[in-house]
């Protein structure tokens, strides 16, 4: 089979990244742009742009292969800010090539995340029907314009079109590999909930001379709460935050320490002067099955002598388990409000997307194919069974409405400044998975129909 040139996909992942879908800060036309653009290369499944109460998604269907297993791709088309613009080698929105051979690698907003590796899953349909004339299973593809801010609309819209998304398996673009050493699977990925925690006391920024020493200053305030969050141990002290949190059991933590990590190498591969997180586990531990809060920024006054009136902290929970969002949203706020701290006022604003942690069993025949698979592409290479740290939110969504289990099988890395400036994606990684995803296919399609979400394990 011809399989899409590194520099075919390039060129079009050059037009993709150039769309600039940021959705927390795009206008509807932008975002609009980058679903139709994606839609247009969705021809072969009448791929079309619809309408959600919030950023549209991207539909389509190739459903030729009858008596075969049904099965859902999804993926996401927007991408996160730029950040500091200052902290980008290359221009953001722009595709830069660097490096050759198995190292090069492309640069740009959206290219592991979650561009390229939609891209691919695209291309490679459209060459082996260019080549077959069919494809081995029937495929829904659903992407959407809101991952990055929480999939705040995609719930309605599912649930609206739960008849005809319905599938026997979920496949997502999304879910990065752990590491680039070796080939893995996800079988689990945390939940989330993010809040902004308000202070206020005056009713107008105050000059710092003519006011200081008489009122409360929200930003020591704010200071006082966000120190109040943990113990001197790492975990979080906020009553009723762990509720739903199993402890480790010793057979999953020896699992955990057989796993080949290089704690000194991850240390200085995020540039800490050392590690630090909650006592009692080991990096990977609380990487992997540990719940976090983390104040992700604080926004008050500037420069200038002022006691600013209002101070803001983003605060966000990564959760495991069967914690929920709901519950721990509201033991936070009970916590900051519990503190009556003197000359100020607090409130908590709990953004609108919350997601439960999701897991699928290890023993899960779709976990098998995968690793098949992934065994294919890269022989003589264990396949390392790991947890995605962040957060996917269609994964509950997909097994609540459809009664399908979702498989992550991204060929982005943990390692590609996901979020971050400088965000780059490895062009090898182009030809693995268009390889990797038609043996998936190829060995799904032996499946019975409804077979995979009959034969699925509750987590």
């Amino acid at each position: 089979m011809r399989l899409p040139t590194d520099e075919e996909l390039l060129a079009e992942l050059a037009e993709y990244v150039a769309i600039p879908s940021d959705s927390r800060s795009a206008p509807i036309e932008t975002m609009r742009e980058a679903a139709g653009w994606l839609a247009a290369r969705l021809a072969f499944a009448n791929g079309r742009v619809e309408e959600t109460d919030g950023f549209p998604v991207v539909r389509g269907e190739w459903l030729g292969a009858p008596g075969a297993p049904t099965v859902l791709v999804y993926g996401h088309y927007d991408v996160q800010p730029t950040g500091e613009l200052a902290e980008w080698t290359t221009p953001p929105f722009e595709t830069v090539v660097e490096g050759d051979g198995v190292d090069a690698v492309v640069r740009g907003r959206g290219v592991t995340d979650d561009k390229g590796p939609v891209l691919l899953v695209l291309a490679l349909a459209r060459a082996m029907l260019e080549q077959d004339g069919a494809l081995p299973l029937n495929l829904t593809f659903l992407f959407e314009g809101e991952e990055e801010i929480g999939s705040p609309h995609l719930p309605a819209y599912v649930r609206a079109h739960a008849d005809e998304l319905a599938a026997d398996l979920v496949i997502s673009a999304d879910g990065a590999m752990w590491r680039p050493t070796e080939p893995s699977l996800s079988v689990a990925s945390k939940g989330l909930v993010a809040m902004d925690v308000v202070v206020t006391a005056a009713d107008r920024d105050l000059h710092s001379g003519r006011y200081g020493g008489t009122v409360a200053n929200p930003v020591h305030a704010l200071a006082t709460l966000v120190a109040s969050l943990h113990g001197r141990d790492g975990a979080v002290a906020v009553d009723g935050f762990y509720d739903g949190v199993d402890e480790l059991t010793p057979e999953r933590r020896a699992e955990i320490d057989a796993v080949d990590f290089d704690e000194e190498a991850y240390r200085a591969s995020v540039g800490v002067p050392e590690l630090a997180g909650e006592s009692g586990y080991s990096t990977l531990q609380r990487l992997w099955e540990r719940p976090t809060l983390e104040v992700n920024g604080i926004t008050a006054g500037g420069r200038y002598s002022v006691i600013p009136h209002r101070a803001v902290a983003h605060v966000t929970c990564r959760l495991v388990g069967t914690q929920d969002p709901d519950a721990v949203a509201a033991a936070v706020t009970e916590h900051v409000r519990s503190l009556r701290l003197p000359g100020v006022e607090v409130a908590v604003h709990t953004d609108e997307g919350r997601v439960p942690a999701y897991r699928i069993d290890r023993e899960h025949p779709a976990i098998r194919s995968a690793a098949a698979a992934l065994e294919e592409v890269y022989p003589g290479q264990e396949v390392l069974l790991a947890v995605i740290a962040g957060t996917l939110p269609a994964a509950t969504l997909f097994e609540d409405v459809l009664g399908a289990k979702t498989l992550f099988f991204s060929f982005a890395t943990a390692d590609e400044q996901h979020h971050a400036p400088n965000e780059f994606f490895r062009i090898r990684r182009f030809g693995e998975g268009m390889r990797a995803w038609r043996a998936l296919w190829t060995g799904l399609a032996a499946w019975e129909p409804r077979g995979v979400a009959a034969v699925g394990v509750a987590p």
